[in-house]
């Protein structure tokens, strides 16, 4: 049904200089973009160093330009050197089997096929997509059916579905309109931020998703947070695109590699723990992951703003929250190259 791997050629007028790295399953994550806390410039060689440590963790993917990479605050020009440097610092770290997804959503079909250009351009190898929203009245599910099959149509990347309601003023697509999608050649997954795993379970089935087992039909059914991460890979998903991972990248790894081995009661055990501290970081969202890599890895920042820097109290709550799984993560090694 679905094949998330081509070789070179020029697709939808955008050269591929390199074969596709191909999804697979594990954890990737939605790299955070960091600033010069004075100048709110990027701060490249940050961005840059945190793309290879969530690398070396174990990672099997990384997303640019997702939400919690601040897209909405960036330039184009911003966005496109970003993933052209995640791409260069992966390469040069020995990762060039790490595949980069890139966010790309616009408000027009047009218009977001363009940033699927320039992400193509940058290095990316498939876009992630929220529904447009900003006429909200006007989207029902037969203009979400026309976007997102009119993106794929033009895209010359592979189209990864973002079903996140809490940033498209409600908009929850379900799994019969997602399925359907899923026939559309170009459009090779989903990321279930909504956490129904529910619908992850009856997508996956319907779609014959990779899972930790079986290749299936190559599409991949993300679960969108660290929190179930377990409960997505019993559902028959393919990984997590987790923010959670900047943060804690090896315990979300470590859980889902005892998954996979079989070690089902370690793994909820552990699940238990990620989910705990996940939450934490969820509530305190981007200045609290932010916060949180500062304060136990030295370097972090700040978002742009108008986000919010948290308070003295707050840095020592978020730090103090996540604890008991930062022991966990600090126990654990990297989980190294891919083979």
């Amino acid at each position: 049904m679905h094949s998330n791997e081509y070789s070179n050629g020029a697709i939808n007028g955008v050269s591929t200089s390199r074969p596709r790295n191909p999804l697979r399953p594990g954890i990737y994550s939605p790299v955070m973009t960091f600033f010069d806390p004075d100048t709110e410039d990027l701060d490249m060689p940050t961005i840059r160093r945190h793309v290879v440590r969530l690398a070396d963790a174990g990672l099997v993917g990384i997303v640019t330009m997702g939400s919690n990479g601040e897209a909405v605050h960036l330039s184009h020009e911003e966005k496109s050197l970003i993933t052209r440097e995640a791409r260069s610092a992966l390469d040069e770290a020995g990762y060039s089997l790490i595949p980069i997804m890139v966010g790309t959503s616009e408000e027009s079909i047009r218009g977001t096929i363009s940033r699927c250009k320039e992400a193509a351009e940058a290095g990316g190898e498939y876009v992630l997509l929220v529904p447009p929203s900003y006429y909200r009245s006007a989207i029902d599910e037969a203009t979400l059916h026309e976007y997102y099959t009119g993106v794929a149509d033009g895209s010359p990347l592979p189209v990864v579905l973002y079903n996140y309601p809490g940033a498209v003023a409600g908009i929850d697509m379900d799994s019969d309109l997602i399925i359907e999608l899923a026939n559309h050649p170009n459009i090779v997954g989903a990321k279930f931020t909504c956490g129904n795993t529910g619908k992850l379970t009856r997508v996956a089935l319907a779609t014959n998703a990779v899972t930790t087992k079986s290749e299936g039909s190559g599409y991949m059914a993300f679960g969108g947070m660290a929190d179930f991460t377990v409960q997505t890979a019993a559902s028959g998903g393919s990984g997590i695109i987790a923010g959670g991972a900047n943060v804690i990248p090896r315990t979300c790894v470590k859980v889902w590699n005892l998954w996979t081995d079989g070690k089902y009661e370690d793994a909820m055990a552990l699940q238990k723990v990620l989910s705990k501290g996940d939450w934490v970081l969820t509530k305190s969202a981007i200045p609290g992951t932010k916060s949180a890599i500062e304060s136990y890895y030295g370097y972090g920042g700040y978002p742009r703003r108008p986000l919010k820097r948290l308070s003295k109290e707050k840095v020592v709550e978020v730090t103090e929250g996540i604890k008991e799984v930062m022991e966990v993560e600090k126990s654990l090694p990297d989980f190294g190259k891919l083979s």
